[in-house]
């Protein structure tokens, strides 16, 4: 039987997580641990200055179990721990969505499955551009939000997982759903701003966020906010580029400045 990590970075009362379990239930052995509390925008971040606890709690019928750290603690802890070896970690639903690389590389949702990823397991990560729990415990958002994983989820495992993919992240829009598509992400969702303030002692705090930002056409905050759709975006590790000749001539010109023992010049690029 297919073992599947189920785990979120919204905590363990997420409607969204709920949502993920009722609708995968019946495809594997099922494990759901996740943050104690919620852990949005931690990433692949993982606790080095504190122990980590587990604790086990029953809902809806279900063992839970909870973990003072990150999702991507979570991966570590299920697999040394909990589970043992994994063949699926999902992830999600998270309550907001996670589009564009901006987003994509703070997240905590998709954290947990690009952990995973790292240590060789695939996974999908799913996100719904709500803002709050209540709206997915819409009756009618939630089951298609529920019907679509089930669909997707049980398709992943009949096929296979796409051998060139490591996640596979996936954003449900708000209101029903137009279509699906493979979108690749966007480069920004958010302008950046830091707001200035003082508290009651005069000492400056700074808040951090942002403005939406239009996605360039096609990719997936285009699709999720412009055209309607679920936006699949697979995404590939390592995040390595060869390079264009440029950064080739800038580091051929340090080694002829500096002497380094080991390699006469820059030909060598490590496969991945």
């Amino acid at each position: 039987m297919v073992k599947i990590l189920l785990t979120n970075d919204d905590g363990p009362f997420s409607p969204g997580l709920w949502i993920l379990y009722e609708a995968i239930k019946e495809l594997g052995e099922i494990y759901i641990i996740v943050p104690e509390t919620p852990k949005s925008a931690s990433g692949l971040g993982i606790t080095l200055h504190k122990p980590l606890r587990i604790n086990k709690l029953h809902i809806k019928g279900q063992t839970v179990f909870l973990v003072n750290g990150t999702p991507s603690d979570i991966v570590y802890v299920a697999l040394n721990v909990i589970t043992g070896k994994l063949d699926l970690v999902l992830s999600g639903v998270n309550i907001g969505e996670n589009v564009s690389m901006q987003v994509i590389l703070s997240s905590g949702t998709v954290g947990a499955v690009l952990q995973g990823a790292i240590e060789g397991i695939p996974g999908i990560a799913f996100s719904a551009a709500v803002s709050s729990p209540e709206e997915l415990e819409d009756i009618n958002l939630s089951k298609s939000i529920r019907d679509f994983i089930s669909v997707f989820v049980r398709k992943i495992l009949e096929r296979g997982y796409p051998s060139s993919v490591d996640i596979i992240n996936v954003n449900f829009p708000p209101g029903r759903p137009r279509g699906v598509i493979i979108a690749p992400p966007a480069r920004k969702r958010f302008s950046t701003i830091v707001s200035k303030r003082k508290d009651p002692r005069g000492i400056n705090y700074y808040w951090l966020y942002g403005q939406p930002v239009e996605g360039e056409p096609g990719t997936d905050v285009d699709i999720v906010f412009s055209k309607g759709g679920i936006a699949i975006t697979p995404l590939r590790l390592p995040l390595f580029d060869t390079c264009e000749n440029s950064l080739k001539q800038i580091i051929d010109e340090i080694n002829s400045i500096l002497t380094y023992e080991g390699y006469e010049n820059n030909d060598y690029i490590p496969s991945v």
